[in-house]
């Protein structure tokens, strides 16, 4: 089974600080680095890296920044036929400070991702009209909320129409999903910020996880996946619930660690686990991708999986 990732596609501005600045304050950082980022590419390189078939559709813009991104996309075996370069902007950015601790501070500017359309969702359709017509099986369609949310939601139901699979990473939060979305949506993985502002009050122990689960697989989503960080994940479905215990690592930077699940879950389940196992597998793959600086640099190889969790 295949995936396909609609989303963002951004160059990562990254400063390193000893810690993060106030409001008015002026910090003097320590390293520079521009890094290839943005939630729908870091998560079509983290599901390519663990060896599924996967394919992206977004847009880069018309400037050097464009050309590095799409190498670097095709460079991790990730297909970029549905990738064209918009003449008409530049690429989306991302600003990013990460202090000493590991947490960081973003500042998206969409860019070219600001502009993903009907031609974009044109593409995805005729890409899944041709995946489900030759294969067995339905792919799987990773979404974000870093392009149009009018895009996001054609997507999920152009996917839902021939059986796809779609999987929702909520972020950046926001609590104004239509419910149309939310419909089309088989599984959703917010963290708590996330989960918080869909279900309208704070998220902040399992309980209240499972209050906001329960609530958004009431309308309509088929499986809930909570990240609660330290505490591991809380998944609800229609007939079960469990949790997904945390695999604990030294941190070096979490700016991909969400990216990083989503891809290790849908590579899960394109592979053939099943919801927890493929859960499991995503937990394992964020903590892995928190030991290493930046974001696509820091998403592990199917070989550096195994190793970690054999270790396990």
């Amino acid at each position: 089974m295949s995936v396909i990732v609609f989303g963002s596609i951004n160059m990562d501005l990254v400063a390193r600080t000893p810690r993060l600045p106030v409001a008015g304050e002026t910090l003097v950082g320590y390293s520079f680095e521009t890094i290839p980022g943005g939630k729908g590419a870091n998560q079509a390189v983290a599901v390519a890296r663990l060896g599924i078939p996967t394919q992206m559709v977004g847009r880069v813009g018309g400037d050097e920044f464009g050309r590095t991104l799409l190498q670097g996309l095709q460079d991790n075996q990730v297909d970029c036929a549905a990738v064209p370069i918009d003449n008409s902007t530049h690429s989306g950015v991302a600003v990013i400070t990460v202090d000493a601790s590991s947490e960081n501070h973003i500042v998206v500017i969409p860019g070219a991702n600001g502009r993903v359309g009907e031609a974009d969702i044109e593409r995805l359709r005729q890409m899944l009209a041709s995946q489900t017509s030759s294969a067995t099986t339905s792919p799987i369609v990773l979404l974000q909320l870093e392009v149009p949310l009018e895009a996001v939601v054609a997507a999920a139901e152009a996917a839902k129409q021939v059986g796809a699979t779609v999987i929702l990473d909520p972020a950046p939060a926001r609590c104004d999903l239509p419910e149309s979305l939310l419909a089309a949506v088989d599984i959703i993985t917010p963290n708590q910020v996330e989960a918080s502002q869909l279900a309208g009050f704070e998220v902040h122990d399992r309980d209240s996880a499972k209050q906001a689960a329960s609530l958004l697989h009431q309308r309509g989503v088929g499986a809930v996946i909570i990240k609660l960080g330290k505490d591991g994940a809380l998944c609800l479905t229609a007939d079960s619930s469990f949790d997904i215990p945390v695999f604990p690592v030294q941190a070096v930077d979490t700016v991909a660690a969400g990216d990083a699940f989503n891809g290790g879950l849908a590579a899960g389940l394109a592979a053939g686990q099943t919801l927890s196992a493929a859960t499991t597998q995503a937990a394992a793959v964020a903590a892995l991708s928190v030991t290493k600086a930046g974001a696509q640099p820091s998403l592990p190889t199917r070989a550096e999986l195994d190793a970690f969790l054999a270790s396990r």
